[in-house]
């Protein structure tokens, strides 16, 4: 396994910040191995460096996965600064030898460190740097996957499941200054968004999605978005309970994290219910990040 400190001479290659709480690696069974057990042939085919945090990193050898990969590199425990070097090093650019493309997060939403100050930042500027924050095991596989496809590789069957839209519910939730971004990305996908079985939104963001439907022939006498409460009149909370219940799969929540927003709790209430279900759930933050699993997914399906 390399080192932190070591200097590689390959070409260009992704890499991506990687760290689980204990809940996801602490027993052979764990949703960290589970995913590696369904990616890791991705993870090397396409020599994804995973810049890992102590614990985990320990963890994966613990268990023999990865083998002698060399794209697996070991960072500082957490309490010694493992999370808040993965942080700095999504802050930086593209030709930056310690840029990360994003980093997966496997959160257990109860525990606490989950919500310290660098976990907090590492979501916070993926999402300002348009990089995938990527928190439960179903968003880690589908990642890798859309990584392969977009790089030509053929597609896993394995995870067919993940990308069976037709049996799928969407939630869609953008806060103010980027409604237009939510949709903006809705007219561009829009057959694909169509392919779901159901799709949810909040408030202004539904009504202004079923205007784009009506304005795309979409039948003006059925909603495309079955609307619910604005995020600070619970809206949100809504869509938790239908995440929770297994009845929502995928959300699409375009974030701004550059202002405060009244209704905080709730939009953490959706994100720790996305976490809940781990291995069934997942959650696209910036418009980047949406453009690129939707190129993906239309790609895989037309292969």
């Amino acid at each position: 396994m390399q080192n932190i400190n070591m200097t590689t001479t390959h070409p260009r290659k992704l890499r991506f910040g990687l760290a689980a709480n204990r809940l996801h690696h602490e027993s052979a069974n764990a949703a960290c191995f589970d995913w590696l057990r369904l990616s890791a042939v991705g993870i090397e085919s396409l020599g994804i460096e995973l810049h890992t945090v102590g614990r985990t990193f320990d963890a994966i050898q613990r268990e023999g996965l990865l083998g002698s990969y060399p794209g697996l590199i070991r960072y500082p425990y957490g309490r010694e600064g493992g999370l808040m070097k993965l942080v700095a090093r999504v802050t930086e650019s593209d030709n930056n030898a310690n840029a990360l493309d994003g980093a997966i997060y496997l959160i257990d939403p109860v525990d606490p460190s989950s919500i310290f100050p660098e976990a907090l930042a590492l979501k916070r500027q993926c999402i300002t740097h348009g990089r995938p924050f990527i928190s439960t095991m179903a968003g880690a596989v589908e990642w890798i996957e859309v990584e392969r496809v977009l790089a030509g590789f053929e597609a896993d069957p394995r995870i067919n499941r993940l990308f069976e839209l037709e049996t799928q519910c969407l939630a869609m939730i953008a806060h103010d200054a980027l409604k237009h971004e939510m949709i903006a990305f809705a007219d561009r996908h829009f057959d694909l968004l169509c392919r779901y079985t159901r799709r949810v939104a909040t408030g202004t963001t539904g009504q202004r999605l079923n205007e784009l439907a009506i304005s795309r022939g979409w039948p003006a006498d059925t909603p495309w978005v079955d609307r619910y409460l604005s995020g600070p009149m619970g809206g949100d909370a809504q869509i938790a309970d239908l995440v929770l219940d297994g009845n929502c799969q995928r959300v699409i929540f375009f974030e701004d994290p550059h202002v405060a927003r009244q209704h905080e709790a709730d939009i953490q209430l959706l994100e720790r219910a996305v976490r809940v279900v781990t291995r069934e759930a997942t959650c696209a933050t910036s418009p980047n990040v949406a453009d690129k699993w939707a190129q993906a997914v239309t790609q895989r399906a037309e292969a």
